[in-house]
């Protein structure tokens, strides 16, 4: 069983998310369930129709989640060091086509979020930058084509 990489605060946001799902969530939709099976005859109930289907997406979500907290593997970024982008790097990057600088944080896939700036290890970015020490030039190909990108410094935080 492979493991899934992730940092202590994607670990605990994690546990927490799916803590949620099962003290919370999925209590709601039983009570929900029920309250739509009292309405009567359950084969034209829309209710308790879209009802089932949230459960299931729950149920679903729940055992994702308790997949991934069980093979993670949490990495303590403050303990890693060096010049190389390795998993838990805090990178800035400049686009050599636009000049415009970016900071992202290389995290596990679960706790990816572009809007935040934590990239994914599996995102073809990072994939390109893994590896790869400040000053040096990264291709990636992109959506958008090929892009070129510079690293300007690496940070273990």
């Amino acid at each position: 069983m492979n493991k899934i990489p992730m940092t202590a605060s994607g670990y605990q946001t994690l546990q927490n998310d799916l803590k949620k799902l099962k003290n919370k969530d999925r209590p709601n939709i039983i009570a929900a369930i029920s309250e739509a099976r009292s309405h009567g005859d359950l084969s034209e109930n829309a209710e308790y129709q879209y009802a089932k289907e949230q459960q299931s997406l729950i149920e679903g979500k729940i055992a994702d989640l308790e997949n991934a907290v069980s093979r993670a593997e949490v990495i303590d970024v403050k303990s890693l060091e060096g010049n190389e982008i390795k998993f838990g790097a805090t990178v800035v990057i400049q686009d050599d086509d636009n000049g415009e600088i970016v900071t992202y944080q290389i995290v596990g896939e679960y706790e990816s979020d572009i809007k935040n700036n934590k990239l994914s290890v599996s995102s073809p970015l990072a994939r390109g930058l893994i590896n790869k020490s400040v000053d040096d030039i990264v291709e990636i190909n992109s959506p958008k084509g090929q892009k070129s990108y510079t690293i300007k410094s690496v940070k273990y935080i």
